[in-house]
């Protein structure tokens, strides 16, 4: 059967397994990659405070905002029951389970992944990686590994960065809105949040940034057609991304549930 007689939803499914095959590949090539001589350490350190550093400013609006918003949300939900108390057990939570983690990682990574996909997309379509190649470098060394460990790293620092500001966002509405006192939230917090609550979430975000970085990677490294190419590729990595993501939640969620008997 010719490529034009397959069903479009035939040709859709070809090309899904043959990027998460292309994907895996390129992953197992990076962790390879890490253990061989000489160490990108100088790399690492580029990406991560591209990355990371240059993360922080998306992550703070967010989070305070955030924070705001489900502070406020929840607090006229449970005013009608005369429940207010409870607003610093739900948002904390809340935060350290789900938002913090999973919020930050799907905003952050559309952000991190698209620039990683038009970094390398335009090095692919300049001949900059066949040049690599024609060195004898390997591209998964040079390219990816950095990326990868870079995003490996900063998504848990940004995860308790996004956390901590969640909750200062909660701390605000709840203060200036609805009379909870900041050492009172504080404290309800600290007593509604276990170390197994955090944990539960903030082990999930190393593999959001491994998501991130080979998603990102591996659609700029397939990048073709030029200028062009490169925005399809960044396109499609910023939807890759947010949804590989959120599967990805869905499974560690329910690894967890077994495991640490928390989602």
């Amino acid at each position: 059967m010719s490529e034009r007689e397959k069903a479009p939803i035939v040709r859709d499914a070809e090309r899904l397994f043959e990027n998460v095959g292309e994907a895996s590949a390129l992953f197992v090539d990076a962790i390879k990659a890490f253990g061989r001589q000489p160490f990108e350490g100088r790399a690492i350190v580029e990406q991560i405070d591209s990355l990371g550093v240059a993360s922080m400013g998306i992550v703070l609006v967010t989070s305070i905002f955030i924070g705001m918003v489900m502070t406020m949300q929840f607090a006229f939900g449970l005013q009608r029951f005369g429940g207010l108390e409870y607003i610093p057990r739900v948002v904390s939570l809340s935060f350290a389970r789900e938002l913090a983690p999973s919020l930050t990682s799907v905003i952050v990574g559309g952000r991190i992944g698209s620039g990683m996909a038009a970094e390398v997309g335009s090095m692919n379509v300049t001949e900059q990686v066949d040049a690599i190649r024609a060195l004898g470098a390997d591209p998964a060394k040079k390219l990816v590994m950095p990326r990868l460990i870079a995003s490996i790293v900063v998504m848990p620092m940004l995860s308790i960065f996004a956390f901590v500001l969640g909750l200062l966002g909660a701390i605000i509405v709840s203060a200036t809105q609805f009379g909870v006192a900041p050492p009172n939230f504080i404290r309800s917090a600290l007593e509604s949040v276990s170390l197994v609550d955090f944990m539960s979430g903030w082990l999930k975000t190393p593999f959001f940034g491994a998501i991130i970085a080979i998603v990102g990677c591996h659609f700029g490294l397939t990048t073709r057609g030029g200028t062009a190419g490169v925005g399809q590729s960044t396109t499609r990595t910023v939807v890759v991304v947010s949804i590989s993501i959120l599967i990805a939640d869905l499974l560690l969620t329910k690894m967890f549930v077994l495991l640490l008997g928390t989602g």
